[in-house]
């Protein structure tokens, strides 16, 4: 079973535009997101996937350099985009990450794909509904499910959002959320604004001068001792789950 982690990116997010090249402690937020995802033990490799808009050539230009595989598709059907760049990497099992996710933990991202390995599910998420910090959102499912979203959905904020038509049918598809022990939903750790990127640059600010091989309890740790940073971006609306079941920015 072939396990791709798919991240989306694109240059152009409504509120934040050219945020997946913003720095994080001295290297573009897209850097410091492949170089987590390259932890997870259990994936087999990592694809962006970024539009055919020129906008995005410097988006492909870093993951040349970066030695990552770059697939290039429809800017708003990122449903397409996704599947496509599933099947030419012969993907088996698709975990998806957004591109607004720097902080994202490679432990959960293992624990959300064993759940997954463990049989009896054909969709596993850490969203449905959130428990853990916004920015912390996986989505693990078979690549038949996505195939079969690609070839019959016909909802706009199907072919948008990715996978709106899997986990809006629980009737044909086994679906499972992975709830965290804490209730941690009150922490934005995403970035979709720059209220958001200016906490996630001070998180990381902080963590760099430890280790960059951070984990959410890292991240906690550096909150408790800065209690006043989580009011940056407090204030910040997410996107209603209409747009955005799984609490991300799911069209960056």
């Amino acid at each position: 079973m072939k396990t791709i982690i798919i991240v989306q990116a694109r240059m152009t997010s409504t509120r934040l535009p050219g945020k997946v090249l913003l720095p994080l402690a001295g290297e573009p937020m897209l850097t410091r997101l492949v170089q987590r995802l390259r932890r997870v033990q259990r994936a087999d490799a990592i694809v962006i996937a970024t539009t055919t808009n020129a906008t995005d050539d410097a988006i492909a230009m870093l993951c040349n350099t970066l030695g990552v595989p770059c697939h290039r598709g429809s800017e708003h059907d990122v449903l397409s985009r996704y599947a496509d760049a599933a099947r030419l990497q012969g993907a088996d099992v698709v975990v998806r990450i957004t591109s607004d996710c720097p902080l994202i933990d490679p432990a959960l991202i293992e624990q959300v794909i064993a759940a997954y390995q463990e049989g009896g599910s054909d969709y596993v998420s850490n969203m449905l509904p959130p428990t853990w910090p916004y920015g912390m959102a996986v989505e693990v499912f078979s690549a038949s499910a996505l195939q079969q979203a690609q070839t019959e959905a016909t909802q706009a904020a199907e072919r948008e959002h990715v996978t709106p038509f899997i986990y809006g049918h629980p009737e044909r598809y086994r679906l499972r959320n992975l709830v965290s022990p804490v209730d941690l939903s009150q922490h934005r750790w995403t970035v979709d604004t720059p209220e958001d990127y200016e906490l996630v640059r001070r998180l990381f600010e902080a963590l760099s001068n430890i280790h960059l091989d951070f984990t959410q309890a890292d991240i906690l740790a550096v909150l408790d001792a800065h209690p006043d940073w989580i009011a940056i971006n407090q204030h910040i609306r997410q996107k209603p789950a209409t747009e955005s079941q799984t609490a991300q920015d799911t069209h960056p």
